[in-house]
Order: C-alpha cells, then structure tokens, then sequence
C-alpha cells in the first residue's frame, strides 16, 4: 500500500498498517525522502490529515485516500520557540508557523527566516533538508528517525 494517488484508501484491519504504509510517519518520512510531501484525506469529512492517518480524527471515519500534495502555500499562523529541544539548540530562536498548503491541507515546520520577517499571509515553498544540512546535530535521532529528512519552509 504505498501508492499515493487518491484511489489508494486507508487500512481497514490493524495488520494493514505497516512501517512502509503512507499512513505511518515512517511511511511519510520516507515519501519525503523521495522529495514527495502526501497527506490524506476523509472522503467523509473532507479533512486533511498531514501527516497521514489511517483514520480521520474529524470523524473516525477510516475512508481516507492518500495523494501528493503541492509545496507550497501560505504561512496562516507563527510564533519564535526560543528554547527548543536539544538537537535544535544552536538554531534558537526558530521561527515555527502553521501553513496552509495551496491544497488546503496545513502543515507545522520550521521558516528559514526571522521572526521579524515572517507575516500571516506570506507565501512559502516546503524544501526537504538531509539533518546535517540543516544544522541537526545527528547524535540526537532516536534510532528509527536516523533517515528520516526535515522540512523547512522558505519564504518565496
């Protein structure tokens, strides 16, 4: 189950559900690997799950299809984490918003830019980083997200 168009649908039985499932984070992690950012979504409800679930938690519904969604998007909320976990020390202050992909799906991640340059509304472009290039002090994986890349949205 590790097509990603939108006929691929949500696992119905618990033993479905795989490390190489889309609807894992291991699954999602190694789709961004491959420079490939999906989410899916409740054909119920309409909700977009990023990343992707199994099963809806707008309305538990588990009839969820799974597709590649764009990169880009608008930045609709964000603020400055000042002390952030170990691994990120050296980065503080990081600037964090919530975007709002062109899809409507909404995403968490780190801007590369300063607080002061970040405004609701800005548009930015999703850039998948190897850990070490993004400043990630490798020592600090736990031993099953070792490959996993980051994300870092940049301003456009």
């Amino acid at each position: 189950m590790t097509d990603t168009d939108s006929t691929t649908t949500g696992p119905l039985l618990p033993e479905d559900i795989t490390t190489d499932s889309p609807f894992t984070l291991p699954g999602f992690f190694d789709a961004l690997a491959e420079g490939r950012l999906v989410a899916a979504r409740c054909t119920e409800c309409d909700t977009h799950l990023l990343p992707p679930r199994p099963a809806c938690y707008g309305c538990g519904s588990r009839a969820v299809t799974v597709s590649e969604q764009p990169r880009t998007g608008e930045v609709r909320s964000y603020t400055s984490v000042n002390r952030p976990p170990s691994a990120f020390e050296h980065l503080a202050p990081i600037t964090i918003a919530v975007v709002e992909l062109d899809s409507s799906a909404r995403l968490t991640g780190r801007v590369d830019a300063p607080l002061a340059d970040v405004t609701i509304g800005d548009r930015v472009e999703l850039q998948v980083r190897d850990p070490e290039e993004a400043g990630i002090d490798p020592d600090f994986d736990l031993s099953y997200e070792e490959e996993w890349p980051v994300h870092v949205f940049e301003l456009v």
